[in-house]
Formats: C-alpha cells, structure tokens, sequence
C-alpha cells in the first residue's frame, strides 16, 4: 500500500468515525462532501506540525541564526499556524467562498470555457503522476511569486501584508503570521486556479501541503543556505534577506516599494525577472518603520485590527 493509499484510507476513518456523525447531529449532513474535504486539509496540518516539531524544530537548534530574545512574539505565530495547520482558514473558505466560485466556474464552463488541464499538454504525461505534480508546483509557484510581488508593489496590499514582515525574531512558525483577509485573498486566487486548469483536489492538497512546508523551513531560524543548490529551492538565507530591514523587501528611495527574492519555493523566478539577492547575509528582520515607533500590534487580534486600520490609512 502506496502512502497516498494509507493517508485516502485514515481520512476516510477519521471523517466516518469523528465528523461525519458530528455534522449529522448538527443538522448539516448536506455537506458531507465539503467535510470530507476538510478532514483531509485537518490531518494534512497535522503531519505539517509532526514535522516541524521533529525535523525543522531540530535544525532550529542545530544552528540558529539568532537567539529568541522575544518569546511572546512567537508564541503569536504559533497561534497563526494552528489556526492554519488545524484547517479553521479552510473551513471559513469551504463555507463561505470555496461554493461561490465552484458556482462561477461551473457557469463559465455552461458559457463554453474550455477546460485546460496541464497535464494533458502532451501524450502520455497523464500516465506520468511524479511529472504532473511537478508542472502544477511550477505553475503555483510561478503565481505565488507574481502575487508576491503584488503585495509589495501596490500601498494597500502592503499594508496587510507588511504584517507578515513585521515579526523581528523570525522562526518557522512565522510563515503563517498573515492578515486574514490576505489569507482570504490568496486562498480564493488558488482555488480559482486550480478550478480554471483542472487540478485534481488530491494534487491540490498535495502542492499545498508542500508548499506550505517548504515556506515553514524557508522562515527558520537556522544558518542553511543549500550550497550548490541554492540555485534550486529557496533557503532560509535566501528568504531572510526578503525579510532584512532595509534590504530585501524595499528599494533603495522607494520606501516599501520594489524589493528582492519574493520567490516562495524556486529562485528560478526572481532569476528571471531581475529579483534575486544571494548575498551571504543573514539580517536582522522587520519593517523600517517599525523602528520609526510604529506598531504593529503584539497580539492576534491587535494585528489584525491594525492591519485594517492601516489599509485604510488610519494607522
């Protein structure tokens, strides 16, 4: 048995055994389809955190960049992942905007939308699922960089995703420590892609749940640059400098505008459209304002009510 055979047949027990008869009971055993979706978005957030706590936790304390000075401040990020990893962001979206664009997509198909499915460029590559899964990883990948580098270049997207660069002790729990309605955003952005080109929903689980690991090692707290290979997949090094005050995520005398190594899992990107930095420097992380005097909450809710405040210039 394959382990994509184990993870389908320990899904399908935890949603027959747990939630299934939980959603019965409350009325809602209409959606079981969208319940056993999230079930499997649950246990994938639980392998996430298995190995964070065991393989990217051990490189943290093999050879950290910095000592953690602000423990609280972590201890925020550790409350984003959970809310991610555990699948209360996916539960909002399968509720709430994941059955609108099922309804959009389906009526532009009525419309004659053609169906584009990558895999299906040339014969044979359907037969070929390693491959497949890798041109779907590219083209996400491909997305999430443009998308990157629209929360940098225009002010109101900033001002919500300025959230996320805002943490000065970096770990890998930072990679979740996102504005809400950022996370909304580029949620929704995914599912309407994957839609529009035919991901098969086991492929989109699985290009989540790598990507999402691979940002998690991206943000530790750990002296690794890859060597040779950093060619080939963003290191933590590479990621920092994104985060370095004054240095990856600004332009010299363009204030929060412009910027370097937005690429969230392949370099390739930021090597093509001019972005990437491999300077052998690990600095200190954060915003330039913040050492201005501006606050950028230090708690949950505290950040995400400034987030808002700030998209609406208040403060």
């Amino acid at each position: 048995m394959n382990p994509i055979e184990v993870f389908e047949d320990l899904q399908q027990w935890l949603f027959e055994a747990l939630v299934q008869p939980v959603m019965f009971h409350g009325g809602i055993g209409n959606l079981a389809a969208e319940g056993y979706r999230a079930t499997g978005w649950v246990l994938v957030g639980v392998l996430q955190l298995a190995v964070m706590l065991t393989f990217i936790r051990g490189l943290e304390r093999w050879r950290p960049v910095e000592p953690l000075t602000d423990r609280a401040a972590v201890r925020t990020d550790v409350i984003y992942t959970l809310i991610h990893k555990l699948g209360l962001v996916r539960l909002v979206l399968f509720f709430s905007i994941d059955p609108f664009w099922d309804w959009l997509v389906g009526r532009l198909r009525l419309q004659g939308l053609p169906t584009f499915e990558l895999d299906r460029l040339w014969p044979g590559l359907t037969d070929m699922a390693l491959v497949s899964f890798v041109l779907y990883l590219l083209l996400f990948d491909l997305i999430d960089y443009l998308y990157h580098r629209a929360e940098h270049r225009f002010n109101w997207w900033w001002a919500l995703h300025s959230l996320h660069h805002s943490q000065r002790q970096m770990t890998m729990w930072t990679d979740n420590r996102n504005h809400l309605l950022d996370d909304l955003i580029r949620d929704s952005v995914f599912v309407l892609v994957a839609l529009v080109v035919g991901v098969p929903p086991g492929q989109f689980v699985a290009l989540v749940a790598v990507t999402r690991l691979i940002e998690n090692l991206s943000h530790a707290n750990v002296r690794l640059h890859f060597g040779p290979l950093r060619w080939l997949l963003v290191s933590p090094r590479y990621h920092r400098l994104h985060h370095g005050i004054g240095v990856g995520h600004e332009a010299a005398g363009a204030g929060t505008l412009g910027g370097h190594n937005f690429a969230v899992l392949f370099p390739v990107w930021d090597l093509l459209f001019g972005t990437a930095r491999f300077d052998a420097i690990e600095p200190p992380t954060g915003v330039r304002d913040q050492l201005e005097g501006r606050d950028y909450g230090h708690g949950f809710w505290s950040q995400q009510r400034l987030g808002l405040l700030r998209l609406v210039g208040r403060a």
